[in-house]
């Protein structure tokens, strides 16, 4: 498969979240780059601004099987994995699979589930196959978490341990819409309180498990130099050095922020990365994966802007 061709399937895909979703570019071209690049993505936002209604349009665009887990504080592990019950006819244990057992998981309002439900999704995310009672299952290599969540500081929720965040390959704001798109938004859906089904907004599939196979492969083709490696390297090592953050990114994170930049190359039909690839994603890739230091934050220093700071002083490769 060339890359002209996932471009294609790309434009397809969005033009179908569009069908629903009014603006959002930024977001739903970052749930493209997680599906492509086999990560997973978490939006977060204030209540109403169709973070749900996102996941579920960009799941109406794929031929994947979908489930949705709407995450309460009373939500146990057992809910998302599945558990063994007894058979009493067979004598036997059965396997009562949970909605993780999909291949898109719409993980609704995760910060609103304590954090020993919130880990049931560790090693889904990791390794795309969770254990129950020792035995493992897989998950298929199409398995991809959307997960939504409400900003900390609303009440009632739990903030995402780090391991639990440095799983996201993305983290991304969903904001306010402008005012014309406020607009296009109450044109389109102002004659209703609630949305009918995909089918009948007129979203229909565009891509299945063998075109995402396919592209994944041509992915991990995309030439990344031995330049562009050093950069993504030192993109990733200067957050641990920098004055204003108590934590840095991972390593994980640069593997992640490699595939993702391949990703975004082939979707823009080119065969090779250059700086602006990962420029691009930098702060979506890594702004969750860092902590920021007591001081900075009294300070009101966000995240973002210390990457902003540390992009602008690495030297990119000509």
């Amino acid at each position: 498969m060339d890359v002209e061709k996932i471009a294609e399937r790309a434009k397809a895909l969005r033009a179908q979240v569009h069908r629903v979703v009014v603006g959002q570019d930024h977001v739903i071209n970052l749930m493209l780059l997680s599906l492509l690049a086999e990560g997973h993505i978490l939006l977060e936002g204030v209540p109403g601004t169709a973070k749900t209604l996102l996941a579920r349009t960009f799941a109406a665009g794929l031929s994947f099987d979908f489930n949705r887990i709407q995450f309460t504080p009373d939500l146990m592990p057992g809910d998302v994995i599945g558990t063994n019950l007894f058979n009493f006819q067979t004598n036997q244990f059965v396997l009562t699979k949970g909605a993780i057992f999909t291949e898109m998981l719409l993980a609704d309002e995760i910060n609103r589930s304590p954090p020993k439900t919130q880990a049931a999704l560790l090693q889904a995310m990791q390794e795309r196959q969770v254990t129950i009672d020792g035995k493992t299952h897989d998950l298929g290599a199409a398995f991809m978490v959307i997960a939504t969540q409400n900003p900390i500081e609303q009440e009632g929720t739990y903030p995402l341990p780090e391991a639990q965040l440095d799983r996201f390959l993305f983290k991304v704001r969903v904001d306010y819409p402008s005012r014309d798109q406020e607009k296009d938004m109450v044109k389109l859906h102002g004659h209703r309180t609630t949305l009918p089904s995909m089918d009948d907004l007129g979203v229909t599939p565009v891509a299945d498990k063998a075109f995402l196979v396919q592209a994944r492969k041509t992915i991990g083709e995309i030439r990344l130099s031995e330049e562009m490696v050093e950069y993504l390297v030192d993109l990733v090592r200067a957050t641990r050095e920098h004055p204003s953050l108590l934590c840095g990114a991972s390593p994980r994170s640069a593997i992640m922020l490699a595939t993702a930049a391949r990703s975004l190359a082939a979707v823009q039909s080119r065969e090779y990365v250059i700086p602006d690839d990962v420029k691009k994603i930098v702060s979506p890739a890594l702004s969750h994966r860092v902590v920021l230091s007591p001081a900075a934050e009294i300070e009101g220093t966000t995240a973002e802007s210390v990457l902003k700071q540390i992009v602008e002083k690495v030297p990119a490769p000509r």
